[in-house]
């Protein structure tokens, strides 16, 4: 299998090089040269299967042999989907029925979110070709409360001395607990920042440090990205849309395999990484439905989406679900690549005209294609809490604020939870409500958020906020300094912690 760029046909290199390097050196996102097919006769096998063996299973179709052997794979996710996950629940990732939804729990990892299934597998398979090839490599990610946390427990539970993680936050815009999974990390190879700026604000000085620091031949050190604009990150997040497919067909009797009886699935949706991974998915022929975006005022993708217009938003707006606040999630150019039937010509035109101006227009048939594939709905704080009411008052069920967003999303968009002989949908469930007690709490009151935590906190949680926490690195904003002005003080800020404590 090779690899290639959404924006360049003449980009092929290797799944090692591909996932060492995040960004494609002409500034596209690295994509498979072609999907693999996926048949009924191969999801009736992989039904049978544990998450971990399903893993095994599908990304062999990505990832050749000689570059990672059957039992090395079999061992990285082993370590990635085992260890420090809730083996109570019985499942990696278990799924419930929460009245006509089938709710997806994800969040069973060390850090209680989604982001631990990608982000454990991607940095296992880092720290492995690290050590294959004797490189020191330092890992760099901006966090708008998930990824930050998942990455940081994933390069401690590795322990390799070749490589090292920079993680960055916007100050006051992650919530309390997310904060202390990064101040309190308790690891060498670890350095956590703080920056005075939106969620956003940091993607373009670590781009530039990307495309300066990459992976190179002749090079002992380099530096990679681990948000999900490294291809590793949706690729092993199409696990969830095959799994999810496969343990629904399974409940209500579907055979696998049955594209007459597709199976739609509502998510909260921020920089796009795992709604990429189930169209992914879905191209490669698991027979899901619409793919369902729910996003919060933040709406880029939603306005993408109902009207063809990806247009960046002036600024961030503050939520209740911040970790699905974002202005340009970067995943839609892979949406785009899949969209146009691998068109790399006309998806480098377009974000050219969208890195310029900050503004795409998609009209015509291009919209139509995007509103037959996905659908999106935007939901307000105020919507978001009546979801956590309505579930928890309804199905004693508690959801984070990013799930809340999905369901709200999931009732207006008509999958409606106390329907009865509805065709199934899944809900995927991307984080603990025990990250966010400031926006459950706004949700529940304060006797809601008490009962949650009697009765249902993690033990695991609670020994998290117990600790002592460490001040980050803070990169500030100065007065008077224009964004451009500011981000460059910070890349070379970032550029400096690499030098002087990792390499």
């Amino acid at each position: 299998m090779k690899y290639t760029s959404t924006r360049d046909p003449s980009v092929s290199c290797s799944f090692e090089e591909a996932l060492c390097s995040g960004y494609s050196p002409d500034g596209g996102l690295f994509v498979p040269k072609a999907l693999p097919s996926v048949d009924s006769s191969m999801l009736k096998k992989w039904s049978k299967l544990s998450f971990p063996e399903l893993a095994s299973q599908v990304t062999r179709m990505f990832i050749s042999p000689d570059e990672i052997s059957d039992s090395r794979l079999t061992s990285i996710f082993e370590a990635s989907f085992v260890k420090g996950f809730d083996a109570s629940v019985g499942s990696t990732v278990p799924i419930k029925k929460i009245g006509s939804s089938f709710m997806v729990e994800l969040f069973h990892g060390p850090t209680f979110c989604f982001k631990d299934l990608g982000m454990r597998a991607v940095v296992n398979m880092l720290s492995y070709f690290a050590t294959k090839r004797q490189k020191n490599i330092t890992l760099v990610v901006s966090t708008t409360g998930d990824t930050g946390p998942a990455a940081v427990q994933a390069v401690a539970d590795a322990d390799n001395k070749l490589m090292t993680l920079l993680v960055h936050f916007p100050k006051g815009q992650i919530s309390a607990f997310q904060r202390k999974q990064l101040t309190t990390a308790n690891s060498p190879y670890v350095h956590v920042v703080a920056f005075e700026g939106d969620g956003d604000d940091m993607d373009a000085p670590l781009k530039n440090i990307l495309a300066t620091s990459g992976l190179k031949s002749g090079n002992s050190n380099f530096v990679c990205g681990v948000n999900s604009y490294n291809i590793g990150r949706p690729l092993i997040q199409l696990l969830h849309f095959v799994w999810t497919y496969l343990r629904v067909a399974e409940e209500v009797g579907i055979e696998p395999g049955d594209k007459d009886n597709r199976i739609d699935i509502i998510l909260p949706t921020g920089a796009m990484g795992n709604i990429a991974g189930g169209y992914m998915a879905k191209k490669m022929g698991v027979p899901i439905g619409k793919l369902c975006a729910g996003v919060n005022i933040n709406d880029i993708t939603f306005r993408a989406i109902e009207k063809g217009e990806f247009y960046k938003s002036p600024r961030m707006e503050k939520t209740l679900s911040e970790a699905i606040n974002i202005q340009v999630p970067y995943n839609f150019e892979r949406l785009l690549f899949y969209l146009t039937d691998g068109n790399q010509d006309l998806v480098r035109d377009w974000m050219t005209t969208m890195d310029k101006t900050q503004k795409l227009d998609l009209k015509g048939e291009w919209l139509s294609k995007i509103q037959r594939e996905f659908s999106s709905a935007r939901i307000t704080d105020d919507e978001m809490c009546k979801a956590v009411q309505s579930v928890r008052e309804n199905f004693n069920y508690f959801i984070d604020p990013n799930t809340a967003v999905a369901v709200a999303a999931a009732e207006k968009l008509g999958y409606n939870l106390n329907a009865q002989d509805i065709p199934p949908f899944a809900i995927l469930s991307t984080a603990s409500p025990c990250k966010f007690e400031e926006s459950v709490t706004v949700a529940l009151g304060e006797e809601g958020w008490a009962t949650y935590k009697k009765n249902e906190f993690p033990s695991r949680a609670a020994a998290i906020e117990a600790k002592d926490e460490c001040d980050p690195t803070l990169y500030k904003w100065p007065k008077g300094l224009s964004m451009e002005e500011v981000q460059k003080e910070w890349e070379q800020a970032a550029r400096d912690i690499i030098i002087k404590e990792f390499l």
